[in-house]
């Protein structure tokens, strides 16, 4: 009993040395410990990032350090200054944080797969032919998905859902039949992973409740034996058999290969559905904005036959959509909250446009958060918390890409991609898909809010740093065939 309290205090003494150890050096950037040994800022941190760091950037300027659970973290908020961290591959690294994320949520080790052979291998599937048979293919399923899903009903019978539900259980299963192509176990996979991700947030943090740790696990194993490369025809041609391949090849053993499947379907399907959910929540709260984009799908559809095949595929590439993809640039720059994370491998003196240096320690992490900068920045875009359908259309309808901070023009002014080498390989597929989806509905169906003065709701502050945002709760919706469809 002694010895355990002994111990005890001993390693409080210590983390209270380490913690109070660390002092600012001269010309690193503000230090912002908190008042928490070791833990420093975690709680905050983690239950709303964004209002935390909106928090120290008014406190400290554009760029400071906090301790965060052990770790200092220099936060840069300027987004002129972004390439001074995304163009060094040999003073900051992001392999070491993705190992251990991906370790604690997913299991998953892969040591033998090198960072740019794995990107090599996903940009010749989301690029060139690869990426068309993948676009062709979700638009044949997602076709599918929504007619089949309303067969039997009258003209004037309205289904209703949530439209967060709703918009999910779609792309994810068109997705998971698009590149896993396995029809039998499509609904009970969604169902398995809506649990598991809305735990993952918690997973990663490691701050599961014992009941939700149960819960967590019990879901990624059932995702493991549902995605079991095992079930898969020896004839198949698809892209899960092509990435098992890739890994057999790389000598990941059966086991490992089996986890990093589930690695792969987060990665490929954790976005979609929420992204979809902001596109038509925003239209549907914004009248003009709908109205906007059904002019430009009518005038599409003047371009063909009306037929069930809906805007086509060629038409959808070949023409321009200046309104949607301003709707979709303005939807991401409002939720999607991505975090950019290097680790420190060697002592970094780091420029900022402002003609500024501040060093760098080994061992400490650097993060960049475009959400709060620049796509939240008021300096960068006027009222930044409304959404503003036409914000990146100039007066001709041209697509508006110049922006200014402090009197510079941004590269970067909107980053729901990521940017530099980690950027998002599948980036086209990913906006191919919403927009069939979104044209897709919005001409086969008549869709509205189940209460017209309904709002869009909070976004869950949880999700800051793990890709799209979600919503806190649903927005109930209702949606019928429209009967020149329903007749054919």
């Amino acid at each position: 009993m002694l010895w355990t309290i002994f111990l005890f205090f001993n390693g409080l003494f210590i983390i209270t040395y380490l913690y109070s150890s660390r002092k600012r050096r001269k010309n690193e950037p503000p230090l912002d410990k908190g008042f928490l040994p070791w833990l420093g800022h975690a709680f905050e941190f983690g239950k709303d990032a964004s209002k935390f760091l909106a928090r120290m950037k008014e406190k400290h300027g554009d760029i400071f350090t906090v301790c965060v659970a052990g770790h200092y973290i220099t936060v840069l908020l300027d987004p002129n200054s972004f390439d001074s961290v995304l163009s060094d591959t040999v003073r900051l690294d992001f392999t070491p944080i993705r190992e251990k994320l991906i370790q604690r949520i997913f299991n998953v080790q892969l040591p033998t797969v090198k960072p740019l052979s794995e990107r090599k291998w996903m940009e010749r599937h989301f690029q060139g032919v690869s990426l068309r048979k993948l676009s062709s293919s979700m638009n044949a399923h997602l076709r599918s998905l929504l007619l089949n899903d309303h067969k039997g009903r009258s003209p004037s019978e309205w289904a209703q859902d949530g439209l967060f539900s709703l918009c999910y259980s779609l792309l994810f299963r068109a997705g998971y039949l698009t590149l896993f192509e396995r029809t039998e176990n499509a609904p009970t996979v969604y169902h398995e992973f809506r649990k598991f991700d809305e735990l993952l947030t918690k997973l990663a943090r490691g701050i599961l409740k014992r009941e939700e740790r149960k819960i967590a696990y019990t879901s990624r194993e059932q995702l493991w034996e549902l995605l079991s490369p095992n079930l898969l025809n020896g004839n198949s041609t698809s892209w899960q058999h092509s990435y098992h391949h890739f890994l057999q090849e790389e000598g990941i053993d059966a086991d490992m290969q089996n986890k990093a499947l589930l690695l792969q379907l987060w990665t490929t399907q954790c976005n979609a559905g929420p992204a979809a959910f902001w596109v038509l929540g925003f239209l549907l709260t914004h009248p003009e904005a709908m109205e906007a984009v059904q002019s430009e799908i009518r005038v599409l559809s003047t371009l063909q036959d009306t037929s069930l095949q809906w805007p086509s595929m060629n038409l959808l590439e070949a023409s321009s959509t200046p309104v949607f993809d301003s709707v979709l640039n303005e939807t991401l720059r409002l939720t999607a909250a991505v975090m950019i994370n290097r680790e420190v491998v060697q002592d970094k003196i780091l420029s900022t446009a402002d003609g500024q240096e501040y060093l760098l320690r080994r061992g400490d992490r650097v993060c960049l958060f475009p959400f709060l900068s620049p796509q939240m920045d008021p300096q960068i875009h006027h009222t930044p918390q409304i959404f503003k359908y036409d914000r990146f259309l100039n007066e001709d309808k041209t697509v508006k890409d110049t922006f200014y901070k402090g009197g510079k023009r941004l590269k970067y002014y909107t980053m729901p991609w990521g940017a530099g080498r980690n950027s998002c390989v599948g980036k086209e597929f990913a906006v191919t898909t919403l927009k069939q989806f979104v044209f897709f509905f919005l001409t086969h169906f008549d869709l509205e809010l189940c209460n017209p003065e309904a709002k869009l709701p909070p976004a869950n502050p949880s999700r800051y740093g793990f890709g799209m945002l979600q919503p806190n709760e649903d927005l109930m919706v209702r949606f019928r065939l429209k009967r020149t469809y329903h007749e054919m």
